[in-house]
Formats: structure tokens, sequence, C-alpha cells
């Protein structure tokens, strides 16, 4: 099967359409969280949400850099960076394995 830059291109519109719409699925109450998450938690986590977060990483981070320009007139590149690349690579990265959010370090 020949890939062509058209099936290609669906493709990445179909990945980032579902990050996309999916994200407001996986947002929850941020007082919630879950001290042993389940088996089932676990594997949707690693199956669907991971996968789904790193695109949204990478495409946060594609966006970030072509609107870096814009951020920085505007005097919020630092708000920018943060809601576009840094959040999502902590809840891809940094999160446990299961945990609806992320839980907060104390130092």
């Amino acid at each position: 099967m020949k890939i062509t830059k058209k099936h290609l291109k669906n493709k990445i519109v179909a990945l980032v359409a579902v990050a996309v719409f999916s994200a407001p699925v996986m947002a929850e109450n941020p007082q919630a969280e879950y001290e042993s998450p389940s088996f089932f938690a676990m594997i949707g986590d690693l199956l669907v949400a991971r996968p789904l977060l790193l695109a949204a990483t990478v495409v946060g981070t594609a966006v970030y850099v072509l609107s870096a320009p814009f951020a920085a007139l505007g005097g919020n590149i630092k708000q920018t960076g943060d809601t576009l690349v840094v959040m999502p690579f902590d809840a891809t990265f940094n999160r446990c394995l299961g945990c609806s959010v992320q839980r907060e370090q104390t130092f």
C-alpha cells in the first residue's frame, strides 16, 4: 500500500481532531485523586490516554513554535508555553499510570 501525502494528511487531521475533542472528556475535577488506580484505569491510561496526550504534546509544541512571536509581542510567552507544551508534557510523562490528575508535590 502506497502512502500518499493526502492519505498522511487525513491521518494527521483525524489524530488532531480526536485529541482536541477528547480533551474535555478527559478533564476532571482537580480535587479528585485516586490513590490506587484500578487495573482497567491503568490499561486505559496506557493504551488510550498516553498516546493522545503524547500527540497533544507534539501538536502543542508545533503550535507554540508558530505562535511564539505573537505571544512574545503580547507579553504572555510563558503562559503560552505552559499551556501548550508543559501541561500536556506533565500529563503524559509525570502523572502516575491510571491517576486522573497529577498529585501535588511538596518540597
